[in-house]
């Protein structure tokens, strides 16, 4: 574990990555803070909320009595062999933690699914049936000339976002690079975060934000010289929509972003399509990309892990032995409200925010002291987070990058990984 000290000698941590959102900023400066931890310096309203929960080492507890760590992994042991189909859900962990969900999901004939699936599938189905062309957080941070931001309160899922790639003063190729057009498309967009001399035209085109996928399939036929009667597209006019695209021809390098989890309407899998196709068509004659967001709670890592070991993302069953991929069928929220499932392992360790389903089926809680059930489990056993009580490594939200996480505080608790393993070996 690397450190350094501080002035007043003191141990305190330079370059850490943060886990709670998928940007995963690794620039942070952690110290200690009596018996916890302080964000001292580039820090945002999730890294302070995350890094400075009190530590916290409870009792792991079967049927709400306090046991031994062991004792509650015998139980959830008994739970995943006596059950008919288990689901392993919630799945905030670390890539270490998302390899031990497979293994024991494989042995325990159960399904995998993340808490975020539902916004991930907004992106997995446009990649399976007709792909893409994205960029990455650092290509967009040192080439891109305009941003066009689709449907997203981007400052709310990723407070630091602007900040490092937008608004940075200097490129890899310019101390002095030239001013960048950010245009807002959405209603009621928070344009706070869009600061400093890089920033030159700051334009909002207020539309709902499920006629976003008209207006961009608009363009592209507007690109192709057909004609499009009316005054007005998507909601706004026409010469609106005429100049967003001149400005999006004449960028030297264009970028569409938007987060999947802010698209939350009915099939709005194919808004992402037509950010999609029309990236792909302007691209022929001038570079474009799409960067697609979110990827919090390690719903990047889950994606990524369960691809690389099942050949599918998330929702795969094992039940039969073998992968078995529906991203209908296996859905977990599905599953549990159908009562496929009679059983529900969760699994988090980074946020309180995201709840568990509501189920009537007995529930394992694995998690980090701080993020309590919402309704009484049959077994609890408490988790370190990656990231501040112990090592481990997470996918970034570009998936391009996989990024290290430090220990910083001494702490008994075992991690994700740990725990899902010593229920392997007791199966």
């Amino acid at each position: 574990m690397e450190s350094q000290k501080s002035r007043n000698g003191t141990n305190h941590y330079e370059n850490v990555t943060c886990p709670f959102c998928g940007i995963l900023c690794d620039d942070l400066e952690i110290g200690p803070s009596g018996d916890g931890l302080k964000v001292l310096k580039n820090g945002c309203a999730k890294s302070v909320a995350g890094f400075e929960r009190p530590l916290s080492e409870p009792k792991p507890q079967v049927d709400g009595k306090d046991v031994s760590l062991d004792d509650a992994v015998a139980a959830a042991a008994r739970l995943i062999k006596n059950s008919r189909l288990p689901v392993f859900g919630g799945l905030g962990t670390d890539v270490d933690g998302i390899r031990a969900v497979l293994a024991l999901a494989e042995k325990g004939g159960g399904i995998v699914d993340h808490a975020l699936s539902e916004g991930q599938y907004r992106n997995f189905r446009v990649l399976q049936s007709t792909g893409w062309v994205l960029t990455t957080l650092t290509e967009a941070r040192n080439r891109a000339d305009l941003f066009i931001v689709a449907g997203t309160d981007i400052h709310k899922l990723h407070p630091r976002f602007f900040e490092r790639v937008v608004c940075n003063e200097a490129s890899m190729f310019s101390d002095n690079p030239p001013k960048r057009t950010i245009v807002f498309l959405g209603d009621k967009l928070d344009r706070s975060a869009v600061v400093g001399k890089r920033i030159g035209e700051v334009l909002t085109l207020p539309v709902n934000v499920d006629r976003i996928g008209e207006i961009l399939d608009a363009m592209r036929a507007l690109n192709k010289g057909a004609t499009i009667s009316g005054d007005t597209i998507g909601g706004l006019p026409r010469a609106a929509v005429e100049d967003l695209l001149a400005r999006c021809k004449a960028a030297s390098y264009g970028v569409i972003v938007w987060a999947p989890p802010s698209l939350s309407f009915a099939n709005a899998d194919l808004t992402v399509q037509a950010i999609s196709e029309f990236v792909k068509e302007i691209n022929l004659t001038s570079r474009f990309a799409g960067l697609s967001l979110g990827g919090n709670d390690g719903a990047t890592s889950a994606g990524a892990v369960c691809s690389w070991q099942s050949g599918f993302p998330l929702r795969v069953s094992f039940a039969s032995g073998k992968p078995d991929y529906d991203p209908e069928r296996y859905a977990a929220n599905r599953l549990l409200a159908a009562k496929e499932s009679d059983l529900l392992l969760w699994l988090s360790s980074f946020s309180p925010d995201i709840k568990e389903p509501d189920t009537d089926a007995p529930t394992i809680f694995i998690a980090a002291p701080g993020i309590k059930p919402s309704r009484p489990p049959k077994v609890y056993i408490p988790v370190g987070t990656p990231g501040i009580d112990h090592a481990g490594t997470m996918v970034r939200v570009d998936n391009v990058v996989s990024l290290p996480l430090k220990k910083l505080r001494p702490s008994s608790l075992p991690s994700a990984a740990d725990v899902l393993e010593k229920i392997e070996a007791a199966l």
